[in-house]
């Protein structure tokens, strides 16, 4: 079972004639700043919402990419880097700290994200409806669904009392994920701990323990890209130590995680090309409004609950958008 949410991008932006005038007769170049590596994210969304709005990579648009694999420290050089290469558009999915690093370098070339921090709060726009500077982008609220996360892994797992939340010391939510999941649970009745991973050495050190231990009956996955390009090696330690795992995207589910609540990242990821493509004909950032991913998707993987021996009950299949059988 699946439903399928498109975004409707709207409210027209005005048209640059300058802009417009310089596209002609040049391949349009655009850059696209990555925390992770090559693999990490699927481009593909992407690619076709550029598609979409008529720009193909190779015919009539070129693609810088610059991929930190996962070092912060590199992503202000690779941002700047863009900035003297003076790309039209700098562009990224999944990463609030990249468009920030972006943010840093120009206050002039268009910067369009697609990620689950709110850029209002975090100084990236002015408003919603009215950005006002060069950044704009499709947002996806992911560290709002925490509570929403933690209902569902209590609502599989009713006689647990104790579950884990794995996430990034160094996350620019922190504060935020602690807060919300601790408030979710205290409402539940439920106790919390926080788990914290930087590294594939930390997720295997993480597994070893809540699994040897069994203190940890139910474990939450931020929303960190990090974790998401180790969506097996989570996927794998999950399934071996016997904790069962709620993810934020589908990808995760896919790749063999028990469950997934979250925003269709590929949907979000397709208009974030399209806009870049608005941009590239001519429309201003400032004037296109951030769009919100207003739909979100529950994925059951029940070859996974076989393996971990659990019953999903009728209720909840009937709820999912999608059964990986």
């Amino acid at each position: 079972m699946r439903r399928r949410d498109l975004i409707e991008l709207v409210g027209a932006g005005v048209v640059w004639p300058f802009a417009a005038r310089a596209q002609q007769g040049e391949t349009p170049v655009i850059g696209l700043l990555e925390i992770g590596g090559p693999t990490s994210w699927n481009l593909a969304p992407f690619r076709q919402g550029l598609k979409d709005a008529g720009y193909v990579e190779g015919q009539n648009l070129t693609i810088e990419y610059r991929f930190a694999n996962d070092d912060v420290t590199r992503l202000h050089e690779f941002a700047a880097d863009l900035v003297r290469r003076k790309v039209r558009v700098i562009a990224n999915v999944g990463s609030g700290i990249a468009i920030q690093a972006a943010r840093d370098a120009t206050a002039t070339i268009p910067i369009v994200f697609g990620f689950g921090i709110d850029p209002v709060k975090e100084g990236l726009v002015a408003s919603l409806n009215r950005p006002g500077g060069n950044v704009t982008g499709i947002l996806s609220l992911a560290n709002e669904l925490y509570g929403k996360q933690l209902g569902i892994l209590h609502e599989l797992l009713p006689q647990a009392s104790h579950f884990g939340v794995l996430s990034s010391p160094k996350g620019l939510l922190r504060e935020t994920i602690v807060k919300e999941t601790q408030t979710a649970a205290l409402a539940l009745g439920q106790t919390i701990e926080i788990l914290d991973a930087l590294t594939t050495a930390d997720i295997d050190t993480v597994f070893a323990r809540v699994g040897g231990e069994k203190r940890v009956q139910g474990l939450l996955v931020t929303n960190d890209p990090f974790y998401l390009a180790q969506r097996v090696q989570l996927a794998i330690l999950a399934a071996r130590f016997g904790v069962p795992t709620i993810y934020p995207f589908r990808e995760m589910a896919e790749a063999g995680g028990l469950l997934s609540y979250g925003p269709n990242i590929a949907e979000r990821d397709r208009a974030a090309g399209v806009y870049v493509g608005r941009i590239l004909k001519g429309e201003k950032p400032a004037d296109l409004p951030v769009q919100q991913v207003s739909k979100f998707e529950l994925v059951i993987n029940l070859k996974t609950a076989k393996v971990l021996n659990l019953s999903v009950p009728n209720s909840m299949q009937l709820l999912a958008d999608e059964l990986i059988e």
